[in-house]
């Protein structure tokens, strides 16, 4: 049985060929800007917009392939899969229009506000408003740990608006230009080490024009989580890319690097955890690819459940496989020439964003195992 077609075998062969000219010493720009006219930060997009017309499928391929390569483009999750999805899924025409062909050819890039300070993973305690007014929405609020928001030409908000029916608060989306007045950001400063760097951002009665909302104003919920399972399944690509790399290096290490008689990988000690690694990133990505395969087939429920359980498991083989890695290397792991001592942090991002393996775990438990809730 074919898992993969033969046409993303041979997206993931070139994509993986960009990967290697550019490796571990990329510069972003450069890769984004190369990748984008080659077709790939697009290829999920509706090709009336200007994009490959594919899906999650080729688009977490990709990621995955410059994870493996040392070169992962962190941004790819933000804009092409979780705003260009939603905005593809439900924007207006206008929205569609303006939007989709830039973030298709890397010309325009899109950040996605969702986080805050107080609410973490509780997308049910965002406290970011949106008022309506005559002329538009004004926006009140804060958001935190917002990726490439100094890159982005606007970012998709997630804030809540009043329903005039009930009065209770419903989340919708909402794309702020980055010049928008009263909106303002300050950068984090992260032990991470990434080219692209993590903000907070305050919104002080931002005022926005009527077209700002993205979709239906009433059907918030399900357009947040059409953005989600992306995320997540992106998220999944990004942690088994990076796995990859790390088991990569240490693969090559253990062959040649000799104490005794044998090269260490030789020896079962070594060589051990490093097949257990390989397994299980093999596993995460197959459920990566169950996860991708669901949501482009339009099953959003189905989606959820495997696209939580590939970010669960790509996450802790990622962890798992880069830990190993430095162990094998040994003092050599930690040196800044071998490049594996930065991925020890990097890699724990996949266990805590966009969501921590512990709401992974409760989602389980209640969406597939129904058992109750203790919140």
């Amino acid at each position: 049985m074919n898992i993969e077609s033969e046409e993303n075998k041979a997206l993931r062969a070139a994509v993986a060929a960009l990967g290697q000219r550019h490796g571990r010493g990329y510069v972003r720009e450069e890769l984004w800007a190369e990748a984008a006219k080659l077709g790939y930060l697009g290829v999920n997009l509706p090709e009336e917009h200007g994009g490959g017309g594919g899906g999650m499928a080729e688009l977490s391929l990709v990621l995955e392939e410059l994870g493996a390569a040392g070169c992962p483009l962190l941004m790819m999750i933000v804009s092409p899969a979780i705003c260009g999805t939603v905005i593809a899924r439900f924007g207006t025409d206008e929205q569609k229009r303006t939007w989709l062909p830039g973030l298709a050819d890397g010309s325009l890039t899109m950040a996605f506000g969702i986080t805050e300070p107080d609410a973490g993973s509780n997308s049910h305690r965002i406290t970011t408003t949106a008022r309506k007014t005559d002329d538009g929405w004004t926006l009140n609020g804060r958001k935190v740990f917002i990726s490439g928001v100094d890159i982005a030409d606007a970012t998709l908000i997630v804030g809540r608006t009043e329903d005039s029916r009930t009065g209770t608060l419903k989340p919708c989306l909402f794309i702020v230009p980055r010049d928008a007045e009263g909106f303002r950001r300050s950068q984090i400063d992260m032990e991470l080490d990434a080219q692209e760097k993590q903000f907070e951002l305050v919104l002080d009665d931002v005022r926005l024009p009527g077209d700002a909302l993205v979709g239906d104003e009433d059907a918030g919920l399900l357009q947040l989580f059409a953005g989600l399972n992306p995320e997540r399944i992106m998220t999944a690509a990004f942690a088994i890319g990076m796995g990859r790399y790390a088991l990569a290096k240490a693969v090559e290490y253990a062959k040649d690097r000799q104490v005794w008689k044998a090269p260490i990988g030789a020896h079962q000690a070594i060589a051990h955890p490093l097949a257990q690694a390989h397994i299980e990133l093999e596993l995460a990505r197959l459920m990566m690819q169950k996860a991708a395969a669901l949501y482009d087939a339009g099953d959003d429920t189905g989606a959820g459940e495997a696209a939580n359980m590939a970010k669960y498991a790509a996450g802790e083989a990622c962890v798992k496989a880069v830990d190993q890695a430095v162990h094998t290397l040994g003092g050599n792991g930690l040196t800044r020439e071998y490049g594996l001592a930065s991925l020890v942090t990097a890699a724990r991002v996949a266990r805590i964003a966009p969501v921590s393996r512990e709401m992974v775990l409760n989602y389980v438990s209640h969406q597939s195992l129904g058992l109750p809730k203790s919140y």
